[in-house]
């Protein structure tokens, strides 16, 4: 599955975040960087939901 990040210059680098997950934000020196840092965060946060739903937290039945 594909997300679509926003990427801004800063005066210290490059800020990135997910606007269609939340909280999912980042940064890095490079424009690179950043992109590999969101990567890593949507990939933390995806598992951690994976993992939230296979132990039934997010069942609603």
């Amino acid at each position: 599955m594909r997300y679509g990040v926003k990427l801004k210059q800063t005066d210290e680098g490059y800020a990135v975040w997910c606007p269609y997950l939340p909280r999912r934000w980042s940064q890095g020196e490079t424009e690179a960087q950043a992109l590999e840092n969101i990567k890593d965060a949507i990939e933390s946060y995806l598992e951690y939901m994976k993992e939230l739903n296979s132990d039934g937290e997010l069942d609603k039945s």
